[in-house]
């Protein structure tokens, strides 16, 4: 609809009543109006923009990268010397990221440590410590960034040393020894009341994450951390497991047995936390029959709720009476481990077989069944070497030592003349206290009950101190050699981890249970602690070599100018001499409007058409108007240079005087630069435009030489200004800056790669 005009105050225009702005056309637009509004102006806005220069700025830069990039191929850039370095930077990471993995576990192999008699077939068993994979709960105060970042780095530590492990060691068996996660006890669940006890709050470091942490992490984040354990650990295990040479063998991977900071410790263990656990790994109290040996792992860490001080405080049987019902029934559960182990030898079901009868249930006999464990039985069934799995490690006194091995700090030296170590050593052994949800080892009372309940243990391993500590206990508590395994975890404060490995023989008569070995076999256990890469010491190398390149990149930049070396630094004139295509093609538009306001934006005209003539004599007069003026001002413009350059205007072929005439009388019919009535008819713009000049037309008009020119473009004057030459200086800053740039960015995307891949 056309708008309505008036002529109250002598000429054309627009009337008060249709045109308002527009937060007065309407007071009732809702929000989605306007929000639709403003996306379609945007929408309009962005397309107009790439219409108009969007196309031309992102084709320049394409074709701006291509050039850069044909460049950087060429045989000179590509054996270039900062490319050197980083080809060496390439060779270090994958000696930091991979190759140092696969070093330090073919240290390790069995054969270069076992002592078993010559044709033995040991079981191969390796212990692993302590994961204890980092999570939010970890370090709470850390940004975004730095967490992933140290979740993904710590990650794949882990996840390189246990693959290693796997592809080269290729044991029989794994038991984990707690401390799966890291804030496992800390991510709520989808049921039970998982309200801290009174007697239990959490530290004040602690409280005020509280609130976010059930907020954002629950049942639904715990389950992802169990499938991320399980991309770790079992996906290995798995792959392992499918070649040829593994199909028959008994292969086991047990992953039962609870830490603190799976469960919490003691009295402040949350029930459905622990049930959550033992749903999807299983019963943290077991016995498993491994090498013809006896493996009980006990959940100490839900047992010492039954220590007098925990039960002074609350009634807490529901924590430890799962564990302490185990430990009175653990020989007889012994017993019929072994005995399913010796039918399974023999080539017998392992269960029993059940009497196939038909009676009435009111006459049914159920003493009569038949069990593995019974009275004539019982003591035909051999007790075999047993070993105790606990997080938590037993009591002994302060002070303690424990060991050369121990890497926190290495035994006390010995005074002169005595042979035994120093005791007691405290900076060698460890601590013996508790905290919040934590207790370094057991009461003496419970280790003690808890050997005599097992019983014939010949060696017990442990975790939760993530360093390694051997040592042998008192006679009370059956002078049980103990090792505690390091934590397989970079993160855990100990600068190299490790795993354990054990390697069991002990032949057996399948008949009898007896064992087969020679008088003359000492044990049937050998332990050998494999220790990974120290990633500080990794990183120390990335440091030093980078340090290195800079020097090295810095002596370089200085020979540059004095030298006159080949410069890597691309030069801002060469890359200019490049902008236009070599066909003469310009890249970017050579022509631009010169109507400045949009159609969507511009008024109506007040009385005068740029196209025609419509509203009467007023549009006519305004039109010539504005005609004479640009003729008259060109006229002059041409004349005043003309004068300047010493020639006539008939000098270029044609007369600029006849031009500017013909356009003066176009305008009176209809005012068209380039439209489709003007000389140059083939382009589709109906509103006036000036050519930007090329490269070679900028001196026409000012100072250059025109003779011979057979066109004259119209463009603003600009002042060339001409580059001056670098300094020496600045070309030793300029290289330095862009040979390191080259080589720093090209070696994180390497290091970004390896970390990308695991």
């Amino acid at each position: 609809m056309a708008p309505s005009y008036s002529s109250s105050n002598g000429g054309y225009g627009y009337s008060s009543s249709s045109f308002q702005p527009k937060h007065r056309r309407s007071d009732s637009t809702s929000f989605l109006d306007d929000l639709r509004a403003f996306v379609a102006h945007s929408s309009r806005s962005a397309w107009r923009f790439w219409r108009e220069r969007g196309r031309f700025i992102a084709w320049a830069a394409l074709v701006n990268a291509g050039r850069r990039l044909r460049i950087n191929l060429t045989y000179n850039r590509l054996f270039s010397f900062p490319h050197l370095l980083v080809a060496a930077w390439i060779v270090v990471l994958l000696w930091g990221e991979r190759w140092v993995f696969h070093s330090a576990v073919e240290e390790c192999e069995w054969g270069k440590w076992e002592r078993w008699p010559a044709g033995a077939n040991p079981h191969h068993l390796v212990l692993v410590a302590d994961p204890q994979l980092i999570d939010p709960h970890s370090y709470p105060g850390r940004p975004w960034p730095l967490n992933p970042l140290t979740m993904t780095i710590v990650d794949n530590y882990i996840r390189r040393s246990y693959t290693q492990m796997q592809s080269q060691l290729d044991p029989d068996t794994i038991f984990f020894l707690g401390d799966l996660f890291d804030g496992g006890r800390e991510w709520k669940t989808a049921h039970g009341d998982f309200r801290d006890p009174e007697w239990g709050p959490h530290p004040k470091d602690e409280q005020k994450y509280l609130k976010s942490w059930n907020k954002k992490y629950n049942e639904f984040y715990w389950l992802k951390e169990y499938a991320r354990f399980g991309d770790i650990f079992f996906t290995p295990w798995l792959e392992a497991g499918q070649k040829p040479e593994n199909e028959h063998k008994r292969r086991k991977l047990i992953a039962s047995l609870p830490g603190n900071h799976d469960l919490g410790f003691g009295a402040e263990i949350k029930l459905p936390v622990r049930n959550r656990f033992e749903a999807y790994f299983g019963e943290g109290n077991r016995v498993d029959v491994v090498g013809n040996h006896t493996f009980v792992s006990v959940d100490t860490v839900s047992m010492s709720a039954a220590s007098l001080s925990e039960m002074a405080r609350q009634d807490v049987q529901p924590i430890y009476k799962p564990t302490e019902h185990f430990l009175n029934q653990v020989k007889w559960t012994k017993q019929k481990a072994v005995e399913k182990e010796l039918r399974y030898l023999r080539g017998e079901v392992p269960e029993v077989k059940l009497h196939h009868r038909i009676e009435e249930l009111n006459q049914a006999n159920f003493k009569d069944q038949p069990h593995l464990v019974h009275d004539e039985n019982s003591q035909k069934i051999p007790d075999l070497p047993t070993i105790l799995l606990t997080h938590v490690p037993l009591y002994r006194p302060p002070g303690t030592p424990c060991g050369p091995k121990r890497e926190h700090w290495p035994p006390t030296p010995p005074p002169k003349g005595q042979t035994e170590p120093v005791m007691p050593d405290h900076r060698n052994a460890i601590s013996v206290y508790r905290g919040y949800q934590y207790q370094n080892v057991l009461d003496e009372k419970q280790s003690i009950s808890l050997i005599e309940k097992i019983g014939n243990v010949i060696h017990a391993f442990s975790g939760d101190d993530h360093d390694y500590c051997e040592v042998v206990h008192a006679p009370n508590q059956g002078s049980v050699r103990e090792i505690t395994v390091k934590s397989i975890s970079m993160a855990m404060g100990v600068p190299t981890p490790g795993f354990q490995m054990v390697s069991l023989y002990n032949p057996l008569d399948p008949i009898t249970g007896q064992p087969l070995a020679s008088d003359g076999q000492p044990t049937t256990i050998q332990t050998h602690l494999c220790l990974l890469p120290n990633q500080i010491s990794t990183y120390l190398h990335y440091v030093a070599l980078g340090i290195f390149c800079i020097v090295l990149l810095a002596i370089r930049a200085f020979l540059v100018p004095v030298l006159n070396l080949p410069r890597f630094a691309l030069d801002s004139d060469s890359d200019n001499s490049h902008h236009h295509h070599p066909s003469g093609i310009s890249i970017l538009p050579v022509f631009k409007a010169k109507q400045e306001d949009y159609d969507e934006y511009s008024l109506p005209s007040a009385g005068y058409s740029a196209s025609s003539s419509k509203y009467g004599s007023s549009a006519g007069t305004s039109g010539e108007r504005r005609s004479r003026t640009a003729s008259v001002s060109s006229s002059s413009l041409i004349k005043n240079d003309s004068r300047r350059n010493g020639h006539s205007e008939k000098s270029d072929g044609r007369s600029r005087k006849s031009s500017v005439y013909s356009n003066s009388n176009k305008s009176v019919k209809g005012w068209s630069w380039g439209g489709k009535h003007g000389h140059h008819h083939h382009h589709h713009h109906h509103e006036p435009r000036i050519e930007i000049p090329g490269e070679n037309e900028e001196d026409l008009y000012y100072g250059g030489a025109s003779t011979g020119s057979s066109s004259s473009k119209w463009r603003a004057r600009q002042s060339r200004k001409k580059l001056k030459p670098k300094t020496a200086m600045g070309v030793v800053v300029t290289e330095l800056w862009t040979t390191v740039w080259r080589v720093a960015w090209m070696v994180v995307v390497v290091f970004g790669w390896l970390a990308w891949k695991g």
